[in-house]
């Protein structure tokens, strides 16, 4: 498949791999909230339990929080240290993590092993500062568990019913390939964070799309409970994760969720006017960078709206790999407003490395190719080269808004 010139001119980063290691330790304020721990510890036997919104509690009276063993800890003496690893487990093992730090090494990609708990530091859910990083997270489950509790404790017949109901429709389909997100236990999960979302935020409420951005946050809280079975989350095999560390990943992504939202609330709100700017700005820096490709487009009568709103609205869930959202992810949290701005150039070099194919189509083969591109089986390489050429553009475009304008 041919490229622009565009996009062949920076090379991509090449995340490490890495091979995952978890323990069934908890953060204390003494222990592993310093960051991972060097000690292997053994995992409590598991229980089971399927999570269901009646009357009975949802959420355990007790959450347990957010535990990670340090990969470094597995490895044979005789191996290298991978470099990465290293890096990651000197920035979290600090007393007070450096930000700027994190974010600089969580731009090119965050090790699987560090994933969850970066992305909590990163989005601002729990604190730098190692001694209260226990405590605030003991606190926000709680608030969480509590407020569950207390809504469905009358049943499903006390919700709002036209809210509840629309939310049962989109759960299911909600990553439909995925056996993850087919599972009924997750499926609970997600059926409650939603409602307890749209419940606390009315200005918005609840909008079909938002329940593609909850799923990054529960698959990566998942995995970091799978005890270093990298293939439990593909066999779906979740109901080896016992009751307590399944209510602290559904608290969690509550919490991750609101974070995320609240940066680009307007997305949501009447006439969601965050996206229609959003999509104004991606049409400027597209007629700059590629005057061609955005004349050709508006000839044919194509407007960026007919598929740029969903690549917007859904933050391109839809058209990449959930693997490939989470490595974007990795960049967007380590980005100043990163799901707000930074995306917008993501979805500019995206359109621009199709440029050639889609001057040479006609309207319906150009909206054809678009709501469905060719995106979902990319390789990591190219979606490592996608975000350093948009970050290329946040280069050359961002901090000179006259250059979106021909003279």
């Amino acid at each position: 498949m041919e490229s622009s010139g565009f996009w062949r001119r920076t090379p991509a980063f090449t995340p490490s791999k890495i091979h995952v290691e978890y323990s069934g330790q908890a953060i204390t304020a003494d222990t592993a909230v310093r960051g991972p721990s060097l000690q292997r510890t053994s995992s409590p036997e598991p229980t089971s339990r399927p999570l269901t919104a009646t009357s009975q509690s949802p959420l355990s009276d007790q959450l347990s929080p957010l535990s990670i063993q340090s990969p470094l800890s597995a490895q044979s003496p005789h191996m290298p240290v991978d470099p990465t690893l290293e890096k990651f487990h000197g920035a979290l093992g600090a007393a007070t993590i450096d930000l700027a730090l994190l974010q600089k090494l969580s731009w090119t990609g965050v090790p699987r092993e560090y994933r969850a708990i970066t992305w909590q530091l990163l989005m601002g859910y729990l604190p730098l500062a190692s001694t209260r990083r226990a405590g605030t997270l003991q606190r926000k489950r709680k608030e969480y568990g509590d407020w569950v509790r207390q809504t469905f404790a009358r049943g499903e017949d006390a919700l709002d019913r036209v809210l509840w109901r629309q939310i049962q429709v989109d759960v299911p389909r909600t990553s439909p390939g995925s056996p993850v997100f087919q599972h009924p236990r997750v499926q609970r999960c997600l059926e409650r964070i939603l409602y307890a979302w749209a419940a606390r935020h009315p200005a918005s409420g609840y909008v079909q799309g938002i329940n593609d951005l909850l799923t990054p946050f529960v698959y990566v809280f998942l995995e970091a409970e799978c005890n270093g079975d990298t293939t439990a989350l593909d066999r779906a095999d979740l109901d080896a994760i016992d009751d307590a560390r399944m209510d602290g990943v559904e608290a969690d992504s509550f919490w991750s969720l609101s974070k995320l939202l609240d940066g680009i609330q307007d997305n949501y709100t009447h006439a969601q006017p965050g996206i229609q700017r959003q999509i104004v700005k991606l049409k400027d820096l597209v007629t700059r960078v590629d005057h061609a490709l955005a004349a050709h487009l508006h000839n044919e009568g194509v407007e960026f709206v007919q598929f740029a709103f969903r690549w917007i609205n859904c933050l391109l869930m839809r058209e990449l790999r959930l693997a490939s959202i989470i490595r974007m992810w990795d960049t967007y949290l380590a980005e100043p407003n990163g799901f707000a701005t930074f995306h917008i150039y993501v979805c500019a070099a995206m359109l621009l490395k199709w440029s050639a194919q889609l001057r040479a189509m006609d309207f319906q083969q150009i909206m054809l190719f678009l709501q469905q591109p060719p995106a979902l089986q990319w390789p990591a390489e190219d979606v490592e080269l996608l975000l350093s050429e948009a970050y290329m553009l946040k280069c050359l475009y961002h901090d000179a808004p006259r250059h979106l304008h021909k003279n």
